[in-house]
């Protein structure tokens, strides 16, 4: 970080993209917000942003966190493209060309989730815990996880939100939201997946609904899962369903019923609240990432 310029970031979310400048949660200078329509006009909004921006001072890096599947092998030749997205328009958009042609500047890209457990990591509620893990409950289920400092990367980036996990049909007969694999954890308890089963927006469903339950129950299978898989130190699940009424401490209470003792760590039998945990950073989390990918990207840049 010894650039005296700012840094950029974009939080390019499947609904909308979030722009900002600035050095870090004390220091935001501008933000712009927009929906999420083609790649030509959303990139196009935000390159516009970005050069505005750069009259006032040089931007020393942009880092984007990006709703995908995306592509983050630099040595591929899709690098920085969005895959097999269900997003309109979208699959095969070139993210990070676009916008490297545009500015001029070193970028780091990573997905939105991976972006927004980068800035918990950094600022939030995931300072100083290593293996730390991120989800998001919202439009989509996804997962970041910081290992040994760094985002979780290897054949592509983890799909958290898109393991299998069991699914009673004669307690939930819903055939799942999932447009890849119908009822994998993203298709049974996306927000878009309570509203098909319920009709209703998941945000209007009141306190003591059996959504609430049945939802506490899939999610509370990944933590279960990641527990036993990834060992995290921590759990920070973020997105708008987040907001469920009693939803934090059924999750809870059912992940532990699900681990059964079996795991001996204290974090897990009497500090649970303290283990799934809603973000620190709040809506910040993955503009703040962005701009912590920045950072990186600018140091990477000069050796």
């Amino acid at each position: 970080m010894g650039s005296s310029g700012l840094y950029g970031g974009i939080e390019a979310g499947g609904t909308k993209f979030v722009c900002c400048v600035g050095t870090g949660p004390d220091d935001i200078r501008a933000e712009a917000r927009f929906p999420t329509t083609t790649p030509e006009e959303t990139l196009g909004r935000s390159i516009d942003f970005f050069r505005e921006q750069a009259t006032t001072a040089p931007m020393a890096a942009l880092g984007v966190a990006c709703f995908g599947p995306v592509d983050l092998d630099p040595a591929s030749p899709t690098y920085g493209h969005v895959t097999t997205t269900p997003k309109p328009g979208w699959t095969g958009a070139d993210v990070v060309g676009t916008l490297q042609q545009a500015l001029g500047v070193p970028i780091g890209f990573d997905t939105d989730v991976n972006g927004a457990a980068v800035g918990e990591a950094r600022w939030g509620a995931g300072q100083g815990l290593d293996p730390f893990v991120y989800l998001t409950i919202g439009t989509g289920v996804g997962g970041g996880a910081i290992v040994n400092g760094a985002p979780l990367h290897g054949l592509v980036h983890p799909e958290m939100g898109h393991v299998r996990v069991p699914h009673d049909l004669a307690r939930d007969p819903f055939e799942g939201a999932c447009p890849f694999h119908g009822d994998c954890l993203e298709g049974l308890a996306s927000g878009p997946a309570l509203a098909r089963r319920w009709g209703v927006p998941a945000e209007t469903l009141p306190a003591g609904h059996p959504a609430w339950e049945l939802e506490a129950g899939y999610l509370a299978e990944l933590m279960a899962a990641l527990v036993c898989t990834l060992s995290p130190r921590r759990i920070v699940l973020g997105g708008g369903v987040m907001s469920g009424p009693g939803l934090f401490p059924m999750v809870r209470s059912r992940t532990q019923e699900l681990l059964a003792g079996y795991v001996s760590s204290s974090s897990v039998a009497e500090g649970i609240d303290d283990f799934i945990v809603p973000p620190g950073l709040g809506e910040w989390s993955g503009r703040l990432g962005a701009i912590a990918l920045a950072q990186a990207a600018a140091v990477t840049s000069t050796g």
